[in-house]
């Protein structure tokens, strides 16, 4: 009965190991999904500081793929010092994860606030022309999340570009995707996007934090297992004299 358990955590074992690779990549994913969606609004957050937990994550996705080859090498080989670096570095790695988790949560609250701060900045830059670099920000931003001005469109009336045109409308990015006769015209609002662009970066943002936040719980728990698994195999191994390798040729070391 004893037998059929290490070797069960074995089997585990080399089967986390594999899963390990893949969570690198996904891991290098979730982390390069937050630089990309930075890029696109960081005009209207300028903390860099939500960049740290997507910096740790890819850190933590490039070693996971060590990780694996380690664990992978040292199960199969059933090496004790190897299994013991093994388990060390998965408990740095779990550690480092838990961190993300609570950076994640801090800057996730703290989202709304630099959103509020530099987002009426940002509008009351705004000159129309593709090639500055805020105006193309927020054409953009209307456009993906279907909002216009920071509230609602009546925001636009409070602009210098608005006061500036003198023509009573609104960016074409404002329009209704649907709609291909729109001119921006506010004596047409039923024409243009109803809700405000503010909330929906400020919820854009914290469902990308979020993201980040569950990816390190999944991965943390699967690193809890593997070590867990690890730890099995190495006091069984030191303790029963009955102990079986996994493979033969597996090393004592």
């Amino acid at each position: 009965m004893g037998q059929c358990g290490i070797t069960s955590s074995k089997t585990v074992l080399v089967f986390l190991n594999l899963i390990f690779w893949a969570a690198a990549g996904i891991l290098c994913y979730v982390g390069a999904t937050v630089f990309i969606t930075y890029d696109d609004y960081d005009h209207f957050f300028e903390d860099f500081y939500t960049l740290v937990p997507a910096v740790i994550i890819i850190a933590v996705g490039t070693l996971l793929f060590i990780i694996g080859l380690i664990g992978c090498c040292a199960t199969i080989r059933e090496s004790r010092c190897g299994l013991a670096i093994f388990v060390i570095i998965l408990l740095l790695v779990f550690i480092t994860e838990v961190m993300v988790v609570v950076l994640g949560y801090i800057f996730r609250a703290k989202v709304e606030k630099g959103v509020n701060r530099s987002i009426r900045e940002v509008y009351n830059g705004y000159n129309g022309t593709h090639p500055d670099a805020g105006s193309r920000a927020i054409d953009y931003v209307q456009r993906q999340l279907r909002c216009c001005g920071i509230r609602n469109y009546s925001d636009w009336e409070n602009t210098d570009w608005f006061k500036e045109t003198k023509n009573n409308s609104v960016p074409l990015s404002c329009c209704k995707a649907a709609l291909s006769n729109c001119t921006g015209s506010l004596t047409h609002p039923t024409d243009l996007y109803s809700e405000g662009c503010e909330a929906l970066v400020v919820k854009k943002l914290q469902d990308i934090m979020m993201y980040v936040i569950w990816a390190a719980l999944a991965f943390a728990a699967v690193q809890l297992l593997g070590m867990l698994c690890a730890c099995i195999v190495l006091c069984r191994r030191s303790r029963d004299p009955a102990y079986e390798l996994l493979i033969i040729g597996g090393t004592y070391a």
